[in-house]
């Protein structure tokens, strides 16, 4: 285990030669003049696709970026805590090439990424069938009405928003490598328990358990991704991440146009095999989730995987990168609990609130039309079988326009007005939907509705804005719920705006959409970017006053925690 950060045991020959565990003691001034300067490179589509940087560096020169490790007098004040699980594989002294890097990315990516895209699936899969029941005679067959329809919608909103701290807490406790499958397997057995439901009281039940189970789910996974990619990695695996929920989305679409043709099997209405199968799908995948998602990069070993995921030269490879890119990483293990201090901390965190209003307005003027899209088709006039088919193109469009707004938020490295372009998107088509006539055409209606869904979606971005934003680790694992459970309320909030009396156009609705819509483009958006901008002046007003000994001072001594270092500066 590595203890001394100022002399530290290479673990090589030389910086690229595989481990051997019997280099020279070398110290951290004679191995720094290799480092890499340059700000980390932001990793992007275009990187991918397009191969812009194959010919801006040698890929066989060291990669590994400087950083406070480097610095003996900065270093003692970022060392992991004894008890972090990877420290036995951190040295400051190992050096790696950019072929390295790029092929353990490509690795972490097959291994962790894909895993996380599909559990993320399941989670999608179970979360929104409702609607494509809706599409069938579920309200109907249950004797339920609009109005419950909305009730059952905002009850799981309002479980799911309670259940996200709790889960957040019980993740970082137990590990999300335990908690992660088993919300899987128990939500799952709720949704297929779906096909016994009988009436209106049934239905609020398991919309609540699901709500419950289902709840810190996605902070829970982001919180896993984390422990493998470094931030300038982790916004392009987001923008994938909710890609793969629109293909999810798409590959529903063919499935409940398929299981819905189950219709009158056994004497089951088709929107009860939806739930029975679909269920069925996601309980397999949580069971097997449980033997594909190890704890941390150098804990991929177990009985049935007895030779890991990685090499140990992959290894200190892994931990030395997410350490350098933020060495907060290293204040907790993967196993321990929050205390009541941090816990606190965390939700006082002023300096996130602006976040979290954009959490809860940005997302209310697209909701409802998406929400109730089926019964909007339905009402139209198309059948239940077009509408199910007709859901199809808006999120094919929704991957293609989440893909240019990733690309333009790496290009142009703006948080505050890309995000506001989901908006700025959604204006024209909801003042399109609000003056239609009352018998409008219904291609003309599916055209307007369909251009409206297939806004650019910039959860991924304010997400990781959030994220970025938050500082440490224990304040990160806090703060993402707290914003996912103003995104969750912002839900609660649209599936109030579309109400029984004002069917089936719901102009009144629409109207009120409108205007939460100029407020988020026209003084929400632009508030919160003038704040973060006043915040960084107020940091750096302070911290460029210190001379090098009272920097040094501060760090050995400060008691301030994530954002409130002044050696902070918030993203925006």
């Amino acid at each position: 285990m590595v203890t001394e950060p100022t002399t530290i045991k290479s673990t090589s020959s030389s910086p690229v030669d595989d481990i051997s565990g019997k280099g020279p003691v070398v110290s951290v001034h004679e191995t720094s003049s290799n480092l890499v300067d340059e700000e980390e490179h932001q990793v992007n589509f275009s990187d991918i696709f397009f191969r812009k940087r194959k010919d801006l560096f040698d890929p066989d020169v060291i990669a590994t970026k400087r950083s406070v490790f480097d610095d003996p007098v900065l270093a003692p004040h970022y060392w992991p805590k004894k008890d972090y699980e990877n420290i036995h594989r951190l040295d400051p002294s190992a050096r790696w090439t950019y072929r390295e890097e790029q092929a353990l990315v490509r690795k972490i990516d097959w291994k962790i990424m894909v895993l996380a895209a599909v559990v993320f699936s399941a989670l999608n899969l179970d979360r929104f069938n409702l609607s494509q029941a809706n599409s069938s005679s579920f309200l109907a067959d249950l004797g339920l009405t609009t109005d419950d329809f909305n009730l059952g919608n905002s009850v799981f909103r309002l479980a799911f928003l309670c259940a996200e701290l709790p889960s957040q807490l019980i993740s970082k406790r137990v590990g999300p490598d335990r908690w992660i499958p088993t919300e899987i397997c128990l939500w799952s057995v709720v949704s297929l328990a779906q096909f016994w439901l009988t009436g209106r009281t049934s239905f609020l039940v398991c919309r609540a358990l699901l709500g419950v189970l289902q709840g810190g789910f996605i902070p829970d996974l982001i919180l896993y991704l984390s422990y493998f990619y470094t931030k300038t990695e982790l916004p392009i695996r987001l923008a994938l991440f909710w890609m793969s929920s629109y293909l999810c989305s798409i590959t529903a679409s063919f499935l409940a146009y398929g299981i819905l043709h189950l219709d009158g099997v056994a004497g089951k209405a088709g929107w009860r095999w939806l739930f029975l199968i679909e269920g069925g799908i996601t309980l397999f995948i949580g069971v097997a989730t449980f033997f594909n998602m190890p704890p941390s990069p150098t804990q991929t070993k177990a009985w049935f995987r007895p030779k890991g995921w990685f090499t140990e030269r992959e290894e200190v490879i892994m931990v030395n990168r997410i350490l350098r890119d933020d060495p907060t990483k290293g204040d907790m293990h993967n196993r321990e609990g929050l205390s009541l201090r941090r816990f606190w901390t965390a939700i006082c965190d002023y300096d996130l609130w602006p976040l979290y209003i954009l959490g809860l307005t940005s997302g209310i003027p697209d909701g409802p039309p998406s929400t109730y899209l089926t019964l909007l088709l339905r009402d139209i006039g198309f059948n239940t079988f077009q509408t199910n088919l007709l859901t199809i193109p808006y999120q094919v469009l929704g991957i293609i326009t989440m893909f240019l707004i990733t690309l333009l938020s790496e290009h142009v490295g703006e948080r505050t007005f890309v995000a506001m372009l989901e908006n700025l998107w959604t204006l024209p088509f909801l003042v399109a939907l609000y003056a239609l006539p009352s018998e409008p055409n219904q291609w003309v209606f599916f055209a307007i509705v369909t251009g409206l869904l297939s806004y650019p979606f910039v959860l991924p971005l304010q997400t990781g804005w959030c994220s970025r934003n938050a500082g440490g680790v224990s304040c990160r694992i806090v703060n993402a719920s707290l914003y996912n459970m103003f995104t969750q309320a912002s839900s609660v909030v649209g599936s109030q705006i579309y109400v029984a009396s004002d069917a089936p156009r719901y102009e009144r609705g629409n109207r009120v959409l409108i205007i939460i819509c100029c407020v988020n483009l026209g003084i929400l958006y632009p508030a919160t970017k003038a704040y973060y901008i006043w915040r960084n002046r107020q940091h750096d007003k302070v911290w460029n006053r210190m001379t090098v000994e009272e920097r040094d001072h501060y760090l050995r001594t400060t008691k301030d925690v994530g954002n409130r270092r002044l050696d902070f500066r918030f993203a925006h």
